[in-house]
């Protein structure tokens, strides 16, 4: 193990660093010996390379140990921190000494001096032959086209740099600080200098912004972040395999990284976005995710809060590199889950706890015909679940109501389901919202209707059966009463082939009712409206509870999806979907 941080460095320490700056400075002037250095760096070339900037580090014993890959610069720091067993990079921190600026390029013969200097000093600190360089980096990366003559050489010098550190052996990197203009020209640009080098896009941002978000909104804003990052090289059509993110961990306010950020905060959004990154890495296939800002290179970036970060840092990629929650102390929230895109086999989303099934999705697909409607159905679902929990055996006697009072068997039941594309689970998972809407509804209090609505609807559903019927228990169709008019466009069908005068039990989806049918069935029309109207009046309160409740599932999938998970951050659009417009057998009495 690496030792503790010490304040200064020790003084054999010292003694060696000089020694290696001495042994170094006596081999500049001549190339190195490619043949007996080791031809990888002992990096690996498949999966995603995890690289933290190290070269100038203050606390550079946090990157010297195995499982780091440090990005080194000049002589002194390779060896040292490769001696502890990480592997290294190398780190060009001014590349615009190599190929002047997209004002004033330098000439070709200058670059190509310049590369074939760049590789020797590379490979020399790093003792092998084929060195990871990375180039900070890039100007005039947003330049539309068509460019000037000096942005044209530009990048004609930054392709031949590449170009030439590639044909020595090297694996040039090019940071790119912002986003990247691919049209026409430029597309072919990026396209032809990924054949030679990798590309990392920078994806800076401030901490209070994504501190302020929590665990689940600010790790799904990063993710989408780093993806966009991704997108912008990919859709121009330059493989995965040759892009990265880099990660900002600077400290001068107003460029991104900690931006006076308070240190639990600060450690929090360290956490988060460590995890967003390789979540992201994985999803996606990068080749790498670099950290930079470690060093201390102005009196801004002097901030002695940054071993922790690095510490949390390390510990969020694998807890065996640095003991995270010890160095943050008893207040960090060490969960490497919250908010993050772990789900259970076949879910499709979780929600607090409750799941959001790719098979449900799959089976209302059959019904709806569009996955993207299923997909709300089923969140909606998810949402209402939440402030109203049902027990199996609920949905299974909502489900015998239904083939009793509709379809006599449940062998005509099943295939009104195969007509309507449906499963027995996909029908009672609509019974399910059904009983959810009336439990809700119970509890939501709407005003009365005007007479001038009351009137309305006694002349247009004038033809609509009606029956004087009397309970043991109030009964939400008669609008909580136990003696009334049942109207047959929202009471149980049974009320209207029932013998008249005795006593009987029907079997609603709400439940058994006692029911006793007093009079004949007759048409709306042919009862006064003075007669009529508690009827009328409740079947209105009914519709109104009816819009009261979509509306409130509305509001609440717009609220419930900042807490959701869904895979790739895929969320479904809050609406609402009547599922028994393509079921209606299926409807609450």
């Amino acid at each position: 193990m690496p030792p503790a941080l010490p304040a200064t460095l020790k003084a054999g320490s010292v003694r060696r660093l000089l020694l290696i700056a001495l042994a170094a400075c006596a081999a500049i002037g001549f190339a190195p010996n490619n043949a007996a250095a080791s031809s990888t760096c002992g990096i690996p070339d498949r999966g995603t390379l995890w690289i933290d900037f190290a070269g100038t580090t203050q606390y550079w014993q946090l990157f010297a140990k195995p499982g780091i890959i440090a990005a080194t610069s000049n002589f002194i720091y390779p060896p040292l921190i490769r001696s502890y067993g990480a592997k290294e990079t190398y780190w060009d921190m001014h590349l615009n000494r190599r190929l002047g600026t997209p004002l004033q390029p330098f000439d070709p013969s200058t670059v190509i001096d310049r590369a074939n200097r760049m590789y020797e000093t590379a490979s020399m600190a790093l003792g092998c032959a084929n060195p990871i360089i990375a180039e900070n980096e890039l100007n005039g990366v947003s330049l539309i086209t068509p460019w000037s003559a000096s942005n044209a050489q530009y990048r004609r010098d930054a392709m031949i740099y590449v170009q030439t550190l590639a044909a020595r052996g090297a694996r040039p990197v090019l940071l790119v600080p912002s986003e990247p203009y691919m049209g026409d020209v430029a597309g072919d640009w990026w396209r032809e200098v990924a054949k030679y080098a990798d590309i990392v896009r920078e994806s800076y941002f401030s901490a209070p912004r994504v501190g302020k978000m929590g665990p689940f909104a600010g790790s799904r804003w990063l993710r989408g972040l780093f993806r966009r990052r991704v997108a912008s090289f990919t859709d121009a059509g330059i493989p995965v395999r040759k892009l990265g993110i880099m990660l900002g961990f600077h400290t001068t306010p107003g460029l991104g990284g900690r931006d006076r950020a308070p240190l639990g905060e600060w450690l929090e959004v360290t956490k988060l976005q460590t995890l967003a990154a390789k979540q992201v890495a994985k999803e996606v296939g990068l080749r790498s995710v670099w950290s930079w800002g470690w060093g201390v290179f102005s009196v801004a970036e002097d901030d002695p809060d940054k071993p922790l970060a690095a510490c949390v840092y390390e510990w969020t990629r694998d807890p065996r590199l640095c003991n995270g929650p010890k160095v943050a102390g008893k207040k960090f929230n060490t969960s490497r889950t919250e908010g993050q895109l772990v789900f259970p086999a076949g879910a499709r989303c979780t929600l607090r706890g409750k799941r959001v099934d790719s098979s449900d999705i799959r089976a209302l697909t059959a019904v709806t015909g569009d996955p993207n409607v299923a997909f709300t159905a089923v969140f909606a679902r998810a949402v209402a679940s939440l402030s109203a929990p049902l027990k199996p055996a609920q949905i299974s006697a909502a489900e015998k109501a239904v083939v009793g009072s509709h379809f006599g068997s449940t062998a005509a039941y099943r295939a009104a389901l195969a007509r309507a594309h449906a499963t027995p689970a996909a029908a009672r998972g609509v019974i399910a919202d059904e009983l959810r809407r009336a439990l809700i509804e119970q509890h939501m209090s709407v005003p009365g209707p005007s007479g001038e609505d009351v009137q309305s609807f006694y002349e247009t559903y004038a033809e609509t059966n009606v029956r004087h019927v009397q309970t043991k228990t109030g009964a939400p169709w008669l609008g909580g009463r136990r003696d009334g008019l049942a109207l047959a466009s929202n009471a149980p069908p049974q009320l209207f082939s029932m013998a008249q005068g005795r006593w009987i039990t029907i079997r609603t989806m709400l439940g058994p009712v006692e029911v006793k049918a007093v009079e004949p069935v007759a048409p709306l029309g042919a009862i006064p409206l003075s007669v009529a109207r508690p009827a009328v009046v409740a079947a209105l309160k009914s519709l109104a509870r009816d819009r009261r409740y979509e509306t409130w599932l509305l509001a609440r999938q717009r609220v419930m999806a900042d807490q959701a998970l869904c895979r790739k951050d895929q969320l479904p659009t809050p609406g609402i979907v009547p599922l028994t417009d393509f079921l209606p057998f299926l409807s609450v009495d």
